[in-house]
């Protein structure tokens, strides 16, 4: 029977002394050609230049999918990835990208991320060995860029993310005042949406980069997903033998009111991820968080992050007012009659990225660092993480 630990950032202190010289490494070696094994550390950036390009994939049913697939891309690109493009340029031109454009301008400033640092339409690295492959799902009304500094982390260190629009509950529908999506029959929809991107990702379909068709690891497949995400995830990890682990953040994937999902039959490794000031799900939602990750049958991990709202994790945190939670100033859930100051949006999402790439790292790649890190507690005081 496995022991519930309390974690903290001192145990970061027991590993001084490790040696990483035989970690096992993501096949294929430094992108220089050395040979060199690659250890990751999820605190920054890795060593290969971050490419992204979108496409529109013909789903199950009637509806055409955006999809955006960040991935490690060539040497030649650097320049372009460094020097960053403002963030509405993530859409292709046209109206979408000026509708994001204007809200981006509009946001509270300290909100959304202003740029992205990925070259668009970049050609793919070479590797002799095929790159491991994670999927995100969009929370409700949000878009496939919703955690797109998680994507360039994790593409940095050698990893192809794969995100779709789930049609009819993005951004744009909402915008356009379109009936929610937000049903357990739309959850569904979303599980087979994610089936058919990953389904193109591994056949290397048409809008596919054509350095990664063929090059994709299908037995080393994760997923993460915030919100509708986090309950898509579940939905994921409980239908699909092919994805291994994944990342379920700011939601249930168990709960009452978006049936579909039972914890007890998810037999794959999972990081519940809590924001402890949200507001969107609320404490009701918070507890049942706590639920899923004390009933989880396989190894799981919960991190509750002080002071963080449902959007602190979101690059697009505070883009429109549904998604301000998580920016500026809200109330207390335990005292309604105390307002405070959410965590700094830049640092709820940093704590995002650099827990999503430990955990994935650590179960896909078998990276013992990444393993390390989910020992630690970090920034400590803010972050508290514990394991089952």
């Amino acid at each position: 029977m496995r022991t519930r630990r309390a974690l903290s950032a001192t145990a970061l202190l027991l590993c001084a002394s490790c040696s990483d010289a035989d970690v096992p490494a993501p096949p294929g070696g430094a992108p220089d050609g050395s040979g060199k094994a690659v250890v990751i550390d999820p605190g920054n950036p890795g060593p290969y230049v971050v490419g992204t390009t979108s496409f529109e994939l013909a789903a199950h049913d009637s509806r055409k999918l955006p999809v955006q697939i960040w991935y490690p891309a060539a040497e030649s690109a650097r320049a372009e990835a460094s020097a960053g493009h403002p963030f509405a340029e993530i859409e292709p031109p046209g109206e979408r990208r000026d509708q994001l454009a204007g809200l981006v301008e509009d946001a509270p400033a300290g909100c959304v991320t202003q740029e992205f640092h990925a070259a668009v339409d970049a050609e793919a690295a070479e590797r002799a060995e095929p790159w491991p492959v994670v999927l995100f799902s969009h929370c409700d009304s949000c878009t496939r860029f919703s955690e797109l500094s998680v994507a360039e982390r994790l593409a940095s260190w050698g990893v192809v993310v794969a995100a779709p629009n789930h049609e009819q509950n993005t951004l744009y529908d909402a915008l356009a005042s379109a009936p929610s999506q937000l049903n357990a029959a739309f959850l569904q929809v979303r599980g087979k949406d994610m089936k058919d991107v990953l389904d193109a990702v591994l056949d290397g379909g048409d809008g596919v980069p054509e350095g990664l068709r063929g090059h994709v690891d299908e037995d080393r497949l994760g997923m993460f997903g915030h919100s509708f995400g986090s309950i898509t995830t579940g939905l994921v990890l409980q239908d699909d033998p092919r994805v291994k682990a994944g990342v379920m953040i700011a939601a249930p994937p168990e709960n009452p009111l978006l049936t579909g999902v039972s914890i007890a039959n998810i037999e794959k490794p999972g990081l519940f991820m809590l924001a402890e000031e949200d507001n969107a799900i609320g404490a009701a939602g918070n507890d049942a968080i706590h639920q899923n990750y004390e009933a989880y049958p396989a190894p799981a991990w919960l991190l509750s992050v002080k002071d963080a709202g449902h959007w602190s994790f979101s690059d697009i945190a505070g883009l429109v007012p549904g998604l301000m939670p998580g920016c500026g100033t809200g109330q207390r859930q335990a005292d309604p009659s105390q307002s405070f100051t959410y965590l700094d949006s830049e640092t709820g999402r940093d704590i995002a990225v650099r827990y999503v790439t430990a955990f994935l790292a650590a179960q896909l790649l078998d990276q013992a660092p990444a393993a390390r890190y989910l020992e630690t507690a970090t920034p400590e005081g803010v972050v508290t993480l514990v394991n089952r």
